[in-house]
This record gives structure tokens, C-alpha cells and sequence, in this order.
């Protein structure tokens, strides 16, 4: 499906964006996928460094468990018409002493708010990780943990999930409610939005 005038233009520069270059340890190369025809949008944190090498979101083993959370295979997942994801930040951070950097701040500064204007078809938002948390449910309060947990209270339209990253093998063990609660009703949702 074609993209309108004003999202393609708005893409164009979201994607020769150099904001923050100075900061980027392998410069910018912003990652994202957006329709306004999108049903399902979802939020993460930033790519990571394979991420930046392919251009495609999601393109590693956070995708893939994604993916299977959501139980949708990449067809849909990455028609833009179906599914937007929008990370916090567009462009790989770079790595610090316990995996990457936290998003740049500079992406939702100047694109954000613009870019969720257009999604205007959205039934389900998936809001991935602390970054993702803060933005989107700013009221929302304790950890990560208590916030997924009370997953119920956001109402049909939102559901908070932690990252999908194979970091958190040892989060998704001691939480073993998530896979009994939280993916059967995210499952349930994903196909009920598309």
C-alpha cells in the first residue's frame, strides 16, 4: 500500500536524520517500520548491533522470541500495513558494561510524537522494556516486573511486555506467570488486531 505525502516525507527524514551522530559508535542508520495503515504498533527500546548491520528490525534472537510470543510468523510481522514498530531509539547506541546503551534521547524529542500521529488504525500497542515503559505509560509505577504483572490494568489497547532478548532466560524463568497470563492474552489480542 502506498504511503501518503506526508509520511513519506516524514520517513525520508526520520531516515537521513544525523541528530546524534557524534554519539553513534557506527553513525546513524535509523531502524523502523510505520504505516498508517498499521494495526499493531510495537514500542522497543533501540537496535542492536546486528540489528544495524541488516536494517531490519527485530532481526535477532529478540525477534525471534517476539515473534513466537506473539505467534506470528515474519509475513506479518514485517508488513508495515499490519504491524509498525517503533523503537524509543532508531539508531544502535553502542554497548556498555551490561549490554547496550540506553536509546538516544534525541529520536522521540524530534520524531515521536509525529510519527504516532499517523498511525490513526492502531487496536494494540506493545510496549517493550523500561525506555518504552516510561514514554508510553508515564503514570505506570514500579518495576518492570510489578508493571507487566498488573499488565491487565492498561486496558485492551496496551499490553507491557519485558524485552524479548535472550538477556532475560533468567527474568522469564522466575516469572513464570508471564508465559501462563500475559502470551495467551497478547496472543489472543494480536489476532483479534489483525
Amino acid at each position: 500500500m502506498p504511503q501518503t505525502p506526508h509520511i513519506s516525507k516524514l520517513l525520508k527524514d526520520v531516515r537521513s536524520c544525523s541528530l546524534c551522530a557524534s554519539h553513534l559508535p557506527l553513525g546513524p542508520r535509523p531502524v523502523l517500520q510505520i504505516s498508517p495503515q498499521a494495526k499493531i504498533l510495537i514500542v522497543g527500546q533501540a537496535p542492536g548491533r546486528k540489528v544495524h548491520e541488516t536494517g531490519i528490525p527485530f532481526d535477532d534472537a529478540s525477534g525471534n522470541r517476539l515473534r513466537e510470543w506473539m505467534r506470528i510468523g515474519k509475513d506479518i510481522f514485517y508488513d508495515e500495513s499490519k504491524v509498525a514498530i517503533l523503537p524509543m531509539g532508531f539508531c544502535y547506541p553502542g554497548t556498555g558494561k551490561s549490554g547496550d546503551l540506553p536509546p538516544r534521547k534525541e529520536c522521540a524529542e524530534a520524531w515521536r510524537e509525529s510519527l504516532l500521529s499517523t498511525l490513526t488504525k492502531l487496536r494494540i500497542t506493545l510496549v517493550i522494556g523500561q525506555y518504552a515503559l516510561a514514554y508510553h505509560l508515564p503514570k505506570a509505577t514500579g518495576t518492570l516486573t510489578e508493571i507487566v504483572r498488573s499488565w491487565k490494568s492498561y486496558g485492551p489497547s496496551v499490553i507491557p511486555l519485558p524485552h524479548p532478548s535472550p538477556r532475560n532466560n533468567i527474568w522469564l524463568k522466575r516469572n513464570e506467570w508471564f508465559e501462563e497470563e500475559v502470551l495467551p492474552a497478547l496472543r489472543a489480542r494480536v489476532i483479534q488486531s489483525l
